[in-house]
């Protein structure tokens, strides 16, 4: 029995999701591959011990814990294209097409940039791995409490940072 058995398959299987969430972490798509390609390194060195658990949970707290320790480190620089003031400029001039949808994706990305590491890997954990409170707490290592604050910190700077990308409800309410 290899070590490493079932580790090339959860990768072939995971990847694209995998990969969706190191770019929503990062918000960079060749850093986002270098976060996963380095989180499956270090996880295929213990495969032989998380490959019958859950080895996604495990490895999206590797991913968490790799990009925040880049962070730290400042490796790298997460670069916002545009401020979102002028994306926001262009989602008011633009109809309601593909264009409109491209512009939300870029208003999103950039204010997701714009947030502390914690606060980003809380809001993709929870709205985009639709992970519950216990389960962000879990990867993120914290309390759930934590994950409760961070989010609704979270949700207002990015309520202030791209006011265009709320409904008509939300605006009402």
């Amino acid at each position: 029995m290899d070590r490493y058995d079932g580790f090339r398959e959860f990768v072939v299987a995971r990847r694209s999701a995998l990969s969706r969430t190191a770019y929503l972490l990062t918000g960079d798509h060749a850093v986002a591959e270098d976060l996963l390609q380095a989180s499956l390194v270090r996880i295929a060195a213990h495969w032989h011990r998380i490959g019958g658990g859950d080895p996604e949970a495990y490895l999206r707290r590797v991913m968490v814990n790799e990009r925040t320790s880049r962070w730290r480190r400042r490796r790298y620089a997460v670069e916002v294209p545009t401020t979102t003031e002028s994306l926001a400029a262009l989602a008011t001039a633009s109809g309601p097409d593909t264009a409109d949808a491209v512009i939300r994706r870029a208003t999103l990305a950039a204010a997701l940039a714009q947030l502390p590491p914690r606060q980003r890997a809380v809001i993709v954990l929870r709205f985009f791995e639709d992970l519950s409170e216990a389960q962000a707490a879990d990867v993120l290592g914290c309390a759930i409490g934590t994950v409760k604050s961070q989010t609704h910190l979270a949700l207002a700077k990015l309520r202030a940072l791209a006011p265009t990308l709320l409904s008509d409800q939300e605006v009402s309410t």
